[in-house]
Order: structure tokens, then C-alpha cells, then sequence
């Protein structure tokens, strides 16, 4: 890779990295959020006997949240399961062309599927303002549906930044160390 493409291909991947981890930091206030207002939920339940089906959706909104807007964080930081019993072992090389060809061949397309596949639900959500089938419930379900494609995109950026770093290492670049 010449020097300024790779030079851009670094400064791309890195600037994606920021966005992920960025996101997925934000999403971290979900699990805090999660936790507290299920606890509350409980509490009021059971010490109260009051319950509250905006505030139990609230929490299915936040794991939702989490779960969908840390997801390319994970992938960056290398927290998702894999089976690595030669991954682990592998040269730098060896890594590299399975982090490219597992980019290119599942991770990319499957955000893509996803991303097409939900645009319609999506799209028909908002069409609509979709609400909670609980009269007393969120009336937001259109946002919570919105994740899905948001998901899908900050998944496939991450993809584009495993490429990209994947790549610069074929290409004879030093791994970047682990952040």
C-alpha cells in the first residue's frame, strides 16, 4: 500500500475507531439506567405493590440500547466470543487475513442484510408513530426500532475499519497495539 494510502487507510480506521468507541462509552449510561430503573421497578412492586409499564418498557428501551449501540464497540475492543484456538496463536499476518476475509465475507454483508432488511419495518414504524400496545406504555417504539438500522451501520463501520487496519498489515504495516 503506498504511503499516503496507507497513511489515509490508518487515519480512516482510527477516526472510526474514535466514533465506535465514543458511541458505545455513551451507551454505557444505558446499563446504569437499566439497572437502577429495574430496581425501582421491583422496589415499587414489591415493598409498594405499584407497578409502572412505562417504567418496565424503559428498561427494555435501555438493554435495547446497549446492546445495539456497543456492539461495534465490542467488536473493536475485541469482546465478542470467537473460537480463536488458532487465532490466538496466529502471526500478525495470519490475523490479519482472517479479520479481512471475515469483514468481507460475513460481517459486511450481514450489516448490510440487516441495514435493507429493516428499513421498511423501520420506515413503516415512523410512518406510523409507533406506540406501545400498553395504553400506559412508551409511546416511542419507532425509536427503539431505529436502533436496529443504527446498529447495522455503526457494525458495518466497524467492519470498514477491521479492513482497513486488516489490509495495512497485509500490506507489510505494524499491528497497532491494543488501546
Amino acid at each position: 500500500m503506498g504511503n499516503e494510502l496507507g497513511e489515509f487507510a490508518r487515519r480512516t480506521a482510527d477516526a472510526i475507531d474514535r466514533f465506535t468507541a465514543a458511541i458505545g462509552r455513551a451507551a454505557l449510561w444505558c446499563c446504569l439506567y437499566a439497572v437502577l430503573a429495574e430496581f425501582a421497578v421491583v422496589l415499587m412492586r414489591y415493598a409498594f405493590g405499584i407497578g409502572s409499564i412505562k417504567l418496565q418498557e424503559s428498561v427494555l428501551y435501555a438493554h435495547a440500547g446497549l446492546f445495539m449501540l456497543a456492539a461495534a464497540w465490542t467488536l473493536q475492543v475485541g469482546g465478542h466470543v470467537r473460537v480463536d484456538v488458532f487465532y490466538a496463536q496466529a502471526r500478525p499476518r495470519t490475523r490479519a487475513l482472517v479479520d479481512l476475509l471475515g469483514a468481507l465475507l460475513f460481517l459486511l454483508p450481514f450489516a448490510a442484510a440487516v441495514a435493507a432488511l429493516s428499513l421498511p419495518y423501520v420506515e413503516r414504524s415512523w410512518a406510523i408513530l409507533e406506540r406501545s400496545r400498553e395504553a400506559s406504555g412508551l409511546p416511542f417504539v419507532y425509536l427503539l426500532k431505529t436502533l436496529i438500522p443504527i446498529f447495522a451501520l455503526l457494525i458495518g463501520l466497524q467492519g470498514i475499519a477491521q479492513v482497513l487496519r486488516a489490509a495495512l498489515v497485509l500490506a507489510g504495516s505494524r499491528p497497532r497495539s491494543a488501546e
